[in-house]
């Protein structure tokens, strides 16, 4: 499939293990979600948060370990971000492009990578108020 704003085929994504089970030298699931409510407590992302997982602790796959995903997860214990992870991360970014686009007024090819996150943005906005994310009322 080729990317959105590129004339390219892209080759670089996260992949999945082949099996979808949890391995038997693994941590419970009880385990594993205390851990991921422990580290959503002291206000970590939750990508960090699947890759200290994986990394550190051998959960390659927290649904397959607790038939969970870890969205629903934090969902349960009222600790899902207000704002989605991909939007805020977009949204930093376009307020460091602005920033750069203050200093250097005649930067037209960054002028032109600001449309295109903002577009980002709102494509974004859109389907999170579809799927009841975020609310109507919620501006960025």
């Amino acid at each position: 499939m080729a990317r959105m704003h590129l004339r390219k085929k892209g080759k670089s994504a996260s992949k999945h293990p082949i099996e979808r089970k949890h391995p038997k030298w693994g941590a419970n699931p009880k385990e594993v979600e205390e851990r991921i409510v422990k580290m959503a407590e002291e206000g970590k992302p939750p990508a960090m948060i699947g890759t200290i997982l994986r990394d550190s602790y051998g959960v390659p796959d927290i649904k397959a370990a607790t038939g969970k995903k870890l969205s629903r997860i934090l969902k349960e214990h009222n600790l899902l971000p207000e704002v989605p992870e991909d939007l805020d991360n977009l949204l930093t970014k376009r307020e460091r492009l602005k920033e750069h686009l203050s200093a250097n007024p005649r930067d037209i090819h960054n002028r032109r990578r600001l449309h295109l996150i903002e577009a980002k943005i709102r494509r974004l906005i859109k389907y999170y108020r579809r799927k009841g994310r975020i609310s109507e009322k919620v501006s960025l």
